[in-house]
């Protein structure tokens, strides 16, 4: 009985086995058709640009160009490129492809909308507008205050120090990433700018619309330290932590040298991690200063050192610029800055429109911001980064070339940044973040048509609310379209459907001649060719 029950168990198990297993088959056929149809719709996107005059950003000009991407990544630059099926073409003859724009010290309202915290621009904004309300001048020492209190590496700030005793730049600060909202209406207004990569905080965003994917690049490039006239105590404060940095990375070369493990590696106790960080070529050293003397030991200091600063303001370095060259200066500056001359001294000083040109010219890389790095549609016109291209302008109006006012609004940031292996110039290998222009970028008059982000449009003049409505484009023809089949031949395109009739016993007698007027009941004339097989469904008519 027992084998009986036994058999008989072993005997359903089976059938119940085969009667679940039967379906097994489809399902598998089901995997892999989604498998198949994964595949297609994950498959490769490829955009073009086609037929503007494109400005590459190194200094090559093609004119009737045409700028292909695949997956984002600009794939080919040329003339008569092949288009795979599939790829989006924006068709812009006449016009200019410039790279995408890169702003430095970018509003966070860019990335986080209208609710984000003021920035370090809006401080000093604000503390402008509060020292005239209040009728005190600006001086180094109000300044340096509110660098303070918002850079704790400058003196009187109560930042607390991390694990390796260096005092972080933002204290407070959450990640520029996890922030991003990709539906603000400033994203839509730096767009339209140009911008397509901007700095928050201490990371590079690229200002794609509609989603977080791949937004950040980098973050955490660059390391504050303090050096003014003011506090002596800083200048003091930031030699020392160099000087142990260095002493520290020489001992350490030595030990490696040497290649004795019995001996113990040099201690790293009492040594700065962020002049540590610099002088291994990991993060920028930042300063912040105008006046001459300030600039001067910065550019020293950095030769002595061997690194290269990035110097945001230097509204006197013109007057140092060789210093500045021969240091290898990242230079920050605002080229419509205006300040006079302190009557104090007999040496030159001041603001110069010249300053960005003399400084080029020396040998300094030139980055250029506006008065104001916030983004709105109140306040002073062209002074904030709505205008970051006009700024650049008036680089070019201090003896700057063309060429290089680009530059400082594109690939120099870029590297500041440390993403200009991905923006900053348009190149094979390189993101396709790009603008289409309607005249010279750094003309005041020209508007971005189209900003392309990753490969795909992100911003388009004519579909925006802000500007669609000054000098509206033609919508005699549409500038996109998808590559596909090649169309049918005119000698082709009659046997089709002819065919089509045959099978489908479609005559003048079922009426669907008569509704097209194709029959001669209709007054049609037989020599214009027209029979009851429908040869007008060609569309000759």
């Amino acid at each position: 009985m027992k084998q009986f029950k036994h058999t008989s168990l072993s005997a359903l198990a089976l059938f119940l086995g085969l009667a679940f297993a039967a379906p097994l088959p489809a399902l598998a056929f089901d995997d892999e058709e989604s498998a198949e149809e994964a595949e297609e719709e994950d498959g490769d996107k490829w955009f073009a640009v086609v037929d503007g005059d494109v400005f590459t950003g190194t200094g090559a000009v093609l004119r009737g160009a045409t700028v292909l991407a695949k997956n984002g990544v600009i794939e080919e630059i040329g003339y008569d490129l092949y288009l795979p099926e599939g790829t989006q073409v924006l068709r812009v003859p006449g016009q200019r492809v410039y790279p995408g724009l890169v702003a430095l010290s970018a509003t966070s309202r860019i990335s986080r909308g209208m609710f984000a915290s003021r920035d370090e621009g809006e401080i000093d904004e604000l503390a402008r507008a509060e020292a005239e309300i209040e009728g005190t001048p600006e001086s180094p020492e109000t300044f340096d205050w509110l660098a303070a209190a918002y850079d704790p590496t400058l003196p009187g700030s109560s930042a607390p120090e991390d694990e390796e005793g260096a005092v972080g730049r933002r204290p407070v600060r959450m990640d520029a990433e996890d922030g991003y909202d990709p539906f603000n209406p400033y994203l839509i207004l730096a767009l339209a700018t140009g911008i397509t990569t901007a700095e928050q905080g201490d990371s590079a965003l690229k200002l794609k619309r509609g989603s977080i994917d791949g937004v950040g690049m980098t973050e955490k490039y660059i390391s504050s330290f303090a050096w003014s006239n003011s506090s002596p105590s800083s200048k003091e404060s930031t030699r020392a932590k160099f000087k142990s940095a260095s002493d520290y990375l020489r001992e350490h070369r030595k030990w490696e040298e040497r290649g004795d493990k019995e001996i113990p590696e040099p201690d790293k106790k009492g040594v700065d991690a962020n002049a540590l960080k610099v002088l291994r070529g990991e993060t920028w050293a930042r300063f912040s200063s105008n006046d001459r003397s300030e600039l001067l030991g910065i550019a020293r200091l950095a030769q002595q050192y061997k690194f290269r600063p990035v110097i945001y303001g230097a509204r006197e370095g013109w007057t140092v610029a060789d210093e500045l060259g021969r240091a290898g200066a990242y230079i920050v500056v605002t080229p419509r800055s205006r300040a006079d001359k302190d009557e104090r001294y007999v040496r030159p000083g001041g603001s110069s429109i010249e300053n960005a040109a003399k400084l080029h010219a020396a040998g300094a890389t030139v980055t250029v911001v506006p008065a104001s790095t916030s983004i709105d549609l109140s306040g002073i016109a062209g002074r904030d980064l709505l205008h970051l291209p006009i700024e650049a302008g008036f680089a070019v109006r201090g003896g700057m070339s063309e060429q290089a006012a680009l530059e400082a609004i594109t690939i120099n940031p870029a590297r500041i940044m440390g993403v200009d292996h991905r923006v900053g110039s348009l190149e094979v290998g390189k993101d396709c973040d790009l603008i289409v222009t309607d005249g010279d970028v750094l003309h005041y008059e020209t508007f971005v048509q189209w900003a392309v982000v990753a490969g795909e449009i992100a911003y388009d003049k004519q579909e925006e609310i802000y500007f669609a409505h000054i000098r509206p484009r033609s919508d005699a023809v549409d500038p996109l379209e998808v590559v596909g089949e090649e169309p049918a031949t005119e000698d082709e395109a009659p046997a089709e459907p002819d065919a089509d009739d045959a099978e489908e016993g479609d005559d003048a007698e079922e009426g669907d001649d008569a509704e097209e007027g194709d029959d001669a009941e209709e007054g049609d004339d037989p020599e214009a060719g027209d029979d009851a097989s429908g040869d007008d469904a060609t569309g000759g008519r």
